[in-house]
């Protein structure tokens, strides 16, 4: 070992530089400041409509290291980024702040996305869509996919993923919404017992027969608070009560019945909208109403 070393030594100092040779500019160094670019109308979109407003910045251009970098991800095409972060203000920014106002959105909105273009696959086979750390940071996957009815290249089979992405923000908020103020310990206690880390293994119709809204909901409380809350925004108010009465009558395996069943998720819906009225001040039906108009509005 200690010839090893020596002889690595050696090799270092062979290399090593001169005092007089010329090592280049650090402008010229990616990281350190090599790594610049000229604003076009993407950055201009995002600086008037995202940036100057709400003091949200979207970083598109390829940066691994703001992802996982055990992931085999591709950056997003730049045509995706002011569709998507357009869709995003409608959708999500803008309906919050016509029930909430501006205060609250630029109080609590997350200051900073990252875009990335492909899907993350975990090595369970499940797929990550999103990402939120600590309220200030929302990273978005599979943009490549992303296509509305205005796209040329648009199919009705597209809706799924326009709601999958809204799905995830809407998600994600949530998450933010109850690390700030905790949701009441009662929402824990509607379904004990039930909570498993083998979720990924249990479909979406089996997790509703046990009272869950989907099979990740299974995962956490705090996983099963903020489901409800995204599935009950994107879904609306009628694609949340179909999933309720899609329920087929008879006992679950683990023995809950038809009826018990949506009374849990009824239970869970009047606690969340009870939340959002009495620590937001929201009603959470209006806004359910503006969300699901605005996802409509890109797919139909």
């Amino acid at each position: 070992m200690r010839i090893i070393v020596a002889y690595l030594l050696v090799i270092l100092l062979g290399v090593s530089c001169k005092k007089s040779e010329d090592l280049g500019s650090v402008d010229d160094i990616p990281g350190l400041g090599g790594d610049g670019w000229k604003k076009g109308p993407i950055d201009n979109w995002i600086y008037s409509n995202l940036t100057k407003p709400f003091n949200i910045s979207v970083k598109y251009k390829w940066d691994q290291f703001e992802l996982e970098l055990n992931k085999n991800l591709v950056p997003p095409r730049e045509e995706k980024i002011v569709p998507v972060m357009e869709a995003v203000k409608k959708v999500w920014i803008d309906t919050y702040i016509a029930e909430a106002g501006e205060v609250f959105m630029k109080t609590y909105c997350p200051k900073f996305f990252v875009l990335c273009g492909s899907a993350s696959w975990n090595t369970d086979g499940t797929i990550t869509l999103g990402t939120a750390e600590g309220g200030r940071k929302i990273v978005l996957y599979v943009l490549n996919d992303f296509r509305t009815k205005v796209m040329p290249d648009y199919q009705p089979s597209d809706s799924m993923g326009i709601k999958q992405m809204f799905h995830t923000i809407e998600h994600e908020f949530g998450h933010i919404l109850h690390q700030n103020v905790l949701y009441p310990d009662d929402y824990k206690r509607i379904t004990p017992g039930f909570y498993t880390a083998n979720w990924n293994n249990v479909s979406d119709n089996a997790a509703r027969r046990d009272g869950f809204v989907t099979a990740y909901a299974m995962s956490a409380p705090d996983e099963d608070f903020v489901e409800m809350i995204s599935m009950m925004l994107t879904e609306g108010r009628a694609g949340f009560d179909k999933i309720v009465n899609s329920i087929p009558a008879g006992s679950s395996q683990n023995g809950i019945t038809q009826a018990d069943a949506k009374a849990k998720l009824r239970k869970k819906e009047a606690m969340v909208v009870a939340y959002y009225k009495d620590v937001w001040g929201m009603d959470f039906y209006r806004l359910q109403t503006r969300v699901r108009k605005a996802v409509d509005d890109l797919i139909k």
